[in-house]
């Protein structure tokens, strides 16, 4: 399954007493990098969520598309990865012994597995630190770490959320270009949650949300300019005063 696209037509999930997406209607195109904007609460996990798998909606379509040819959700699934916000990675593990578990888990072949732990290591530049501890890594080689277990199956799709929270400046910078790298190299579709407003021009196309119901949607120049506004805090701003 090759440059693997989603579609949502009216997604609808309420957890509770709370309606966290409220009929959401989004295109994610392959090779491209997908910022899901957002303040904490409106709804991105659970979006997440639902192109995993890990929830089901109360309503609406996921469609899942590749070559003209529509894939269903269990199917689409063999081709993608998930990174949640809080990593369950174990402290005491090195660097290569979670790859390690981890081609054991997805049941990698050896002769595979070392070419894609070699091409991951170089990528990510941590062949340095193959023998640490991941409870001795910094916030951003943490990071990175649970992004390499991820990408050890090769997904076509991949699914980030909030991974720069928590992550200095610098890292943050360096994660950008990792995730630009990967889509050049390996044209994945990247779809990555964030409520970093600056994080949003990073985007090869972004979608606001906000309390489970679309904002805005499209090229990060074009949506804004398109909304007349110069920044994405400037619309979140906007739209939190209409009632």
């Amino acid at each position: 399954m090759e440059n693997l696209s989603i579609e949502l037509r009216n997604v609808s999930k309420r957890l509770g007493p709370n309606q966290a997406l409220d009929k959401i209607s989004l295109s994610f195109k392959a090779s491209t990098i997908h910022g899901l904007i957002g303040p904490d609460g409106a709804g991105k996990t659970t979006l997440m969520r639902i192109l995993m798998g890990l929830l089901h909606p109360d309503e609406g379509e996921l469609a899942f598309k590749s070559a003209g040819k529509t894939y269903s959700q269990k199917e689409a699934r063999l081709s993608m990865a998930y990174m949640p916000q809080s990593q369950s990675l174990y402290g005491d593990l090195s660097v290569s012994e979670h790859l390690d578990f981890f081609r054991d888990l997805y049941g990698i072949a050896e002769k595979d597995y070392q070419t894609r732990r070699q091409e991951l290591l170089q990528i990510t530049r941590m062949a340095p630190f193959v023998a640490r501890p991941a409870g001795h890594l910094s916030g951003g080689m943490y990071k990175k770490l649970g992004l390499m277990c991820a990408l050890l199956p090769s997904p076509r799709i991949l699914l980030l959320d909030e991974p720069t929270t928590g992550v200095d400046p610098i890292s943050r910078r360096d994660f950008w270009a990792l995730l630009y790298r990967l889509v050049e190299e390996s044209h994945l579709l990247i779809l990555t949650s964030t409520s970093y407003m600056d994080e949003a021009a990073r985007c090869g196309n972004v979608h606001l949300i906000e309390s489970g119901k679309t904002i805005a949607s499209g090229a990060p120049r074009e949506v804004l300019a398109q909304e007349k506004v110069k920044t994405f805090e400037e619309l979140f701003v906007r739209h939190a005063k209409i009632p």
